[in-house]
């Protein structure tokens, strides 16, 4: 059975991988972070059960390890790796290859999508395949293997220069690889702490009341207000809805819950067009690609962001309490 402990093993290995290349090379910095990184994921299972039995010092050590890695995100500057081929033997590589170059790339949202939809319903020796909790993201990590076996099937590489390539990448990106799980972890800490309650005390008090219209506006503008915040629209969303759509919305108004979640995080990816936060969209590719201004992707979107805004909330306003 292919469990999401496997993922986070995988994961741990190849960042064991990463640090030691760095060792290697006497970036000692970058080799500490992705070793002790390493070392959360591979531990995560252990502090879970030690703190479920009463003993609380592996999540303390845990914590210190997080707090380390804050400490040392600061000395990952980005830094080129030596390239493993020339500018035009790159060039001849991919006019050889042609479109078949998209084919590991395609695999993974594939493999995804089949094993979410299928994954179930598959078993090996009278034992499920896949366990049922997180099936989605064990799919998406088989995913990522097969489409790094295709990818050396298709350049006839050998798999271990996919995975020098990764280690590269990774260390391109640097500390913002960690945004999307830190921005996950603020959005439930955001929804724990009551936040959402009150964002909808603040609202019930400033708003005028029977005016949909407003309460509307506010929701969506929160949305992209806090997804800026966050980064994360899907942080963002519990957060407003428990705040303003469906105590205000939903059930004084009578909206459409259908309509005004799946709007409403429109709004809020209009807010991930926008801020730094938004780390895998906005900065990555703008340190990947070397441009001379970090916040240029995000300069290049905003007015797509207001222009779909705009176009998104009047559709929602003509359609969510129809």
């Amino acid at each position: 059975m292919l469990r999401i402990e496997y993922a986070y093993w995988l994961i741990a290995a190849f960042l064991f991988y990463t640090a030691w290349r760095n060792a290697r090379e006497r970036q000692l910095w970058r080799a500490a972070f992705w070793a002790l990184l390493g070392l959360l994921f591979a531990g995560g299972d252990l502090v879970l059960a030690e703190q479920k039995a009463g003993n609380v010092l592996p999540a303390q050590i845990a914590g210190g390890m997080v707090i380390a890695l804050a400490l040392l995100a600061p000395r990952l500057r980005r830094q080129a790796h030596p390239e493993t081929a020339s500018a035009s033997a790159r060039m001849a590589s991919a006019a050889r290859l042609g479109h078949k170059l998209f084919v590991p790339a395609l695999l993974i949202p594939l493999v995804t999508l089949l094993v979410a939809l299928l994954g179930e319903h598959l078993s090996l020796g009278g034992l499920a395949l896949f366990a049922k909790p997180q099936m989605t993201l064990t799919g998406l990590t088989l995913a990522c293997v097969v489409a790094l076996f295709a990818a050396a099937r298709v350049a006839q590489a050998p798999l271990r220069q996919g995975v020098s390539e990764g280690r590269r990448l990774l260390d391109a990106i640097g500390w913002a690889a960690l945004l999307p799980l830190l921005l996950a972890a603020l959005g439930e800490v955001f929804t724990q702490s009551g936040v959402g309650a009150a964002i909808s005390a603040l609202a019930q008090m400033i708003l005028p009341e029977g005016n949909a219209f407003m309460c509307l506006l506010v929701f969506a503008l929160g949305m992209v207000l806090f997804t800026v915040i966050m980064g994360n629209a899907f942080a963002a969303f519990p957060v407003m809805m428990a705040g303003i759509g469906l105590p205000l919305l939903v059930q004084r108004y009578g909206a459409s819950p259908a309509i005004l979640g799946s709007m409403g995080m429109l709004c809020g990816y209009c807010g991930t067009l926008l801020t730094p936060m938004a780390a895998d969209y906005n900065l990555v590719p703008a340190a990947l690609l070397e441009l001379r201004n970090p916040y240029g992707v995000i300069r290049a979107q905003a007015w797509s962001a207001a222009g779909i805004f705009v176009a998104t909330f009047l559709i929602m306003w003509a359609l969510v309490f129809r």
